[in-house]
This record gives C-alpha cells, structure tokens and sequence, in this order.
C-alpha cells in the first residue's frame, strides 16, 4: 500500500473530477426520474383507461430488466434507429428510465396506502377528484414515501458506477485508471472511493430522517 503517492495532487484531483461527474449524472437522474415517477406513478394510480395499463406493462418490463442491460441499450442500441447519445446522456436516459420505473411503483404505493374513506369524505364535502387528490391523498402519501424515495435515490448514485462499462468517466472509471498506475495504489484509493460514496449517501440519509420529522 503507498498511500503518499497514491494520494497525490494529480490523482486526487482525477478522482474527485470523477466524483464531479459521478454526482452530476446522479443529480440529473434524480431529478428527471422522479418528475417522470410522480407522473407515472398518479397516473397508474388513477386507473386511466388504455394509459394506465399500458404504463403498467412498460414499468414492469424495465424493472425487471438489469440496469446494466438498458445501459448498454440506451449506448449501443439506440444510435441503430438514429438516435446516438455520448456516454453521458447514455448513462443519464438509462437511469432515469430504470429508477423512474421503481419511483413509479413507490408513488403508486404511496397514493393507494391512503384510507379509502378520507377520499371519500372529501368527496362528498364537494372537493373533485383532482382536489382530492392534490390536498388529501398527495400531502399524505408524500410523507410515506420519503424513506423508500431516499432509499431509491441512494441506489441511484451508486449505480452510477456501472457506467464504467461504457467509458462515462465518472468516479469508479477515473479509480481504475488511477489503479492502473501500481497496484499499491488499490486498497488507498478504494477507500477513498468508499469514502466518497459513503459521506454523500450518509448525508442524503440524515436529510430524509430530517425531512420526515418535519412532515410527520
């Protein structure tokens, strides 16, 4: 182990550029998946006649498809029907298909864990179903998907690292070149990795437990 030479200045700055990249990917996926989770999520929830089956069969599909299947999907396959993305939009449209999926589900728990009566005494004191949804059954649900919300998006950063195997030069890819170098340099800059991933999910961690302090 050289854990002087392994932590140099030019090293540490190519990791922690990988790490720039890793959260920037991760930011992104985050974002867009959850928009089209919620979106998916209310509208399996309403039972739409023809969408919500058909949005049903799509989130089952892709989440019982590995990840790391829709990654090479979205990079090497698209670019065959016209569509050619770089390895970063590759990784980000992969992510947020897969993790929009899972959030869909979470969403659709969410909104269907609410008592039935709730909605219907809002019903009946003459809120429309949109109101209803949007003052009754969404604040609520909301509160109890905080915790499997997090937990999902924790997943998500650190399955940024599987875009190592399309060259998105992320945080893992920037360690394994750093590796390259000498295999002293393995168990140092592991644990930084592990550090990095570690003090970033952590914190996502302790911001969930305090938001739903706060909505409780």
């Amino acid at each position: 182990m050289d854990f002087i030479q392994a932590f140099s200045l030019d090293n540490v700055r190519f990791i922690l550029e990988g790490f720039y990249m890793t959260l920037k990917v991760a930011f992104i996926s985050i974002v867009l998946s959850f928009v089209v989770g919620c979106i998916v999520g209310t509208i399996r929830y309403t039972k739409m006649p023809v969408i919500s089956p058909i949005l049903g069969i799509l989130v089952e599909l892709i989440r019982n498809l590995p990840l790391l299947l829709i990654i090479f999907f979205t990079r090497f396959a698209l670019p065959d029907i016209g569509l050619k993305l770089d390895a970063m939009n590759s990784a980000i449209v992969a992510l947020t298909l897969f993790e929009g999926a899972m959030i869909a589900e979470i969403v659709r728990s969410g909104l269907n864990s609410i008592d039935k009566g709730q909605i219907e005494a809002a019903r009946s004191s003459g809120l429309s179903y949109v109101q209803t949804l949007w003052h009754i059954v969404l604040p609520q649900g909301l509160r109890r998907m905080v915790p499997p919300l997090v937990s999902q998006f924790i997943s998500l950063l650190k399955d940024t690292s599987l875009a190592v195997v399309i060259a998105l030069p992320e945080l893992m890819n920037h360690a394994k070149i750093v590796i390259g170098q000498s295999f002293s340099y393995t168990i140092p800059v592991l644990l930084l990795v592990a550090i990095l991933y570690f003090a970033v999910n952590y914190a996502l961690s302790l911001a969930a437990r305090r938001l739903e302090t706060r909505l409780v």
